[in-house]
């Protein structure tokens, strides 16, 4: 694994009475064009609130509840307490409980993989449990807890390297009856269809190469940047600046202080801390791709 790979979890393969000290790294990274929102009239970035739906008034973090849909118009709240009573214990293993043929993995069921490199002298090991694989055409299956996030996922042989897979559950894979497909089989189909299918799939045949498909949105957006930006087409944001932490003491409007001055009031009295700090707006994006940008929270179980 390359050195400049930063290892996102620790911990060990297991099955059986095998341990295998191992880190995860990231397999696989976003690359979808970053559009901002901007205001068209001032070019400030354009953000979001939490907004009471009813009443369309802005409302606190403090005062947001975490509750789950039970029937129409009923949810359900669980507190955070609740929450963390019930969060899978974090074992630091990636626990294989069965074996299955490769072949046997459907597609579908894939979702987001990682790098799998031996830590603390495992290598010899880590070793012996791919070649097993390759050998046998096994893959593992496991359950692995990452961020507090119980996930199924695969163990699998790719070249030199183990790439855990993470996977769907079950109930999170719609039945193939959800959808209108033709029953199996070649029946209704004529022996000229099929040859002539089969001729064309052969024609078309080749190895595969990711460096052959490109994301041509992407690149087209990207070039036309690139272009714009050469012409001097580009706009400048300003970026709002965080406020420094106040002092203990009270703050005084200035214009307050000078309205009171004119009219020969009292003293100002002091602005309230809650409505002077100034609530940073989170970003909404079509996609993340910058490395430098701050990626969205993802929402707590």
């Amino acid at each position: 694994m390359a050195t400049g790979s930063r290892t996102l979890w620790k911990g060990a393969i297991t099955f059986g009475l095998v341990h295998i000290p191992v880190g995860l790294h990231t397999a696989a990274t976003e690359q979808g064009v970053d559009f901002d929102w901007l205001d068209k009239r001032t070019m400030d970035p354009v953000g979001y609130k939490r907004i009471n739906k009813r009443t369309g008034k802005e409302i606190d973090k403090d005062d947001i509840v975490k509750g789950v849909a039970y029937e129409d118009g009923k949810y359900v709240i669980i507190s955070p307490d609740e929450i963390d009573a019930i969060f899978p214990r974090t074992t630091q293993t990636i626990a294989i409980e069965r074996f299955i043929d490769a072949a046997d993995m459907p597609f579908i069921f894939l979702e987001r993989p990682y790098f799998v490199a031996p830590v603390a002298k495992s290598d010899r090991v880590y070793s012996l449990l791919r070649e097993t694989l390759i050998a046998t055409g096994k893959i593992g299956l496991a359950r692995v807890v990452i961020s507090t996030k119980q996930h199924l996922a695969a163990l699998v042989p790719s070249g030199p390297a183990l790439v855990l897979n993470l996977l769907r559950w079950g109930d999170e894979v719609k039945p193939l009856d959800s959808v209108e497909l033709p029953p199996e089989g070649a029946k209704g189909l004529s022996a000229a269809e099929l040859k002539m299918a089969r001729q064309l799939v052969s024609e078309m045949s080749g190895d595969w190469d990711p460096d052959d498909f490109k994301d041509e949105f992407r690149h087209q957006v990207m070039k036309l940047v690139e272009k714009k930006a050469k012409a001097g087409k580009t706009e400048t944001v300003l970026q709002p600046e965080e406020q420094a932490p106040q002092s203990s003491g009270e703050v005084i409007d200035l214009t307050e202080l000078l309205k009171r001055s004119l009219r020969g009031g009292d003293k100002p009295t002091a602005k309230s801390p809650a409505k002077s700090a100034a609530k940073p707006a989170a970003k909404k994006t079509a996609a993340k791709s910058a490395p430098a940008k701050k990626a969205p929270q993802k929402k707590a179980a």
